[in-house]
C-alpha cells in the first residue's frame, strides 16, 4: 500500500485529506508543521508528501529543503498543496523537485486524490 504524508497546519483539512486518501486505498499520516513533517517523513518513509507552504515552526519549503538533503528523501514525490499562488511561492521550490503545485481553493479533495494518483502513476 502506498504511503502519503500530509503536512498541513489546518486540522480540519488534515482530517479531510487523510480520510479521502485512506478511502482511496492509501495509508496516510499527518503532521501539523514542517518540523513535525520532517520527523514523520524520516520515520514513515512516504511515497508522496502533500505539503503546505505557510505553517508555524518550520515552513513547507524549509522542510522540503531538509528532506531533499537526506539520502532517504531525495526521491520522495511531492505535491505542494497551498493557498499561495505559484507566483507568490518561495522561489527555492523550483529547485526542490516538486511534482505538482496545487492551489487548495481550486481543487476539491477528490481532485487532489486524482492528482496524487497521476503523480504516482495509478489508474
Amino acid at each position: 500500500m502506498l504511503k502519503i504524508l500530509i503536512v498541513e497546519d489546518d486540522a480540519a483539512l488534515q482530517r479531510m485529506y487523510k480520510f479521502k486518501l485512506e478511502s482511496n486505498g492509501f495509508t496516510a499520516a499527518v503532521a501539523s508543521n514542517g518540523l513535525e513533517g520532517l520527523h514523520q517523513a524520516e520515520q514513515f518513509q512516504p511515497d508522496l508528501i502533500l505539503l503546505d507552504i505557510r505553517m508555524p515552526i518550520m515552513s513547507g519549503d524549509e522542510m522540503l529543503q531538509r528532506v531533499r538533503a537526506e539520502e532517504w528523501g531525495s526521491n520522495i514525490r511531492v505535491i505542494v498543496l497551498t493557498n499561495i499562488s505559484k507566483s507568490e511561492a518561495p522561489s527555492i521550490l523550483q529547485f526542490l523537485s516538486v511534482d505538482r503545485y496545487i492551489v487548495k481553493a481550486h481543487y476539491t479533495p477528490s481532485q487532489v486524490v486524482q492528482v496524487v494518483k497521476e503523480v504516482l502513476h495509478i489508474r
